[in-house]
């Protein structure tokens, strides 16, 4: 298990601060006037937390954060509240625990992100992210999976819009802007090959909202400030042969989603990664291109997502590999997590644990040799064999 020691020294902050002394001015909370005690008798109570913000935050870390606000005015507090209302379950977390009300939290809390990013995610924080790979004819090796195990597939990726705070924080006019510019740019992939339609939540029928599985939000969503003003300036584009969705102010400013019945992830990946560069082109020629931070890569309001915020998952049907003894071990070899869907008492959902440390095209094959991998294991325990000898090398 990734383990997570208290500070000794705050390079980040070091790094940081001639960056943080000109973006906010001295004292910023002075300004709001907000009736609050001191840091020391402000500390939740996190005795009972489980996720990696309780880890990872202390009363000292708190302290240094507890006067900080972002020039949208974000504070200490809003970042952590998520995990506050959702605390886990023990043993081991899960959750990240928090969320950026803006870009600018990465920076003004980065001594608290970047440790709750690199405990998450288990890997090191450098002075440059992995470079960016969409090319999916770099995937190696065969991509098709048993259609007796693998029944559905799917890829999807987050971005943020710069200039623009995120969900939990934006205001209403926020919001409407980012539909505007989401209604322009999505009407230019239209015009460019992908005919679909841009449906404002709002003015969905019952019937719509089925076709797209689309659940009222959850109390959670309420609680954290998703889902404020609910439909309003909400919106999903469909793509006219039902290749790609695109979900708009919804947990983040945009999610691209390309799901398909069967095992073709290398479609799926290859559908996303063509029309999100398409995007990315024409955000960028609305002068409002995606959040990019240099450590850190694509950045959105979880710290879960940053990196790539490219999500890769593939359902399959299991009958004996979900109760081995073996399969956490496997799993966290694998860099891969798997959990039961809804849908069938048999049918998995296997995804990668992290999106920051690797490639585009890196993070898919680790999810395609991982499912492989977990395919031949069903199939030997189906036979009555072993699958010690396939156990893997840490990934």
């Amino acid at each position: 298990m990734w383990k997570v020691k208290p500070p000794i020294a705050f390079p980040m902050e070091t790094r940081y601060r001639p960056i943080l002394e000109s973006l906010v001015p001295p004292d910023p909370m002075s300004r709001l006037h907000l009736r609050r005690f001191s840091a020391d008798e402000e500390f939740p109570d996190l005795s009972r937390n489980s996720t990696w913000m309780a880890r990872i935050l202390t009363p000292a870390m708190y302290r240094r954060q507890f006067h900080r606000c972002t020039q949208s005015g974000v504070i200490f507090d809003d970042v952590i509240r998520p995990g506050l209302e959702e605390p886990g379950e023990r043993p081991t977390p899960e959750s990240v625990g928090c969320v950026a009300g803006d870009a600018q939290c990465y920076v003004l809390f980065c001594d608290f992100f970047d440790r709750v990013i690199e405990a998450h995610h288990q890997h090191e924080i450098s002075g440059q992210a992995p470079e960016g790979d969409f090319n999916y004819d770099n995937l190696k090796g065969t991509c098709d999976f048993d259609s007796s195990y693998a029944v559905r597939c799917e890829a999807s990726v987050v971005r943020g819009v710069e200039d623009f705070c995120f969900p939990t924080h934006c205001s209403r006019g926020e919001r409407r802007q980012l539909l505007t510019l989401a209604r322009r740019a999505l009407l230019r992939l239209e015009e460019e090959e992908l005919p679909g339609r841009f449906l404002p939540l709002e003015e969905l029928d019952q019937e719509q909202q089925r076709e797209l599985n689309l659940e009222p939000p959850s109390a959670y969503q309420l609680r954290i400030g998703t889902a404020r003003d609910w439909p309003d300036a909400r919106a999903v584009w469909v793509s006219k042969d039902g290749s790609l969705v695109v979900w708009v102010n919804m947990d983040d400013h945009l999610r691209l989603v390309s799901t398909r019945d069967d095992g073709n992830i290398v479609e799926a990946f290859k559908c996303v990664c063509i029309n999100l560069q398409k995007l990315e082109g024409f955000y960028r020629e609305l002068r409002h291109p995606f959040t990019w931070k240099q450590q850190l890569g694509w950045v959105s309001s979880s710290p879960a997502d940053v990196g790539t915020g490219l999500r890769i998952r593939v359902h399959l049907r299991l009958q004996h590999l979900p109760g081995h003894k073996r399969l956490q071990d496997v799993l966290r070899r694998l860099r891969v997590c798997m959990h039961a869907t809804t849908e069938s008492p048999a049918l998995y959902c296997v995804s990668n644990a992290a999106t920051f440390g690797r490639s585009e095209v890196g993070l898919t094959q680790l999810v395609v040799d991982g499912v492989k991998l977990l395919v031949a294991m069903e199939k030997r325990l189906e036979d009555g064999r072993d699958i010690d000898e396939l156990v893997p090398t840490q990934k």
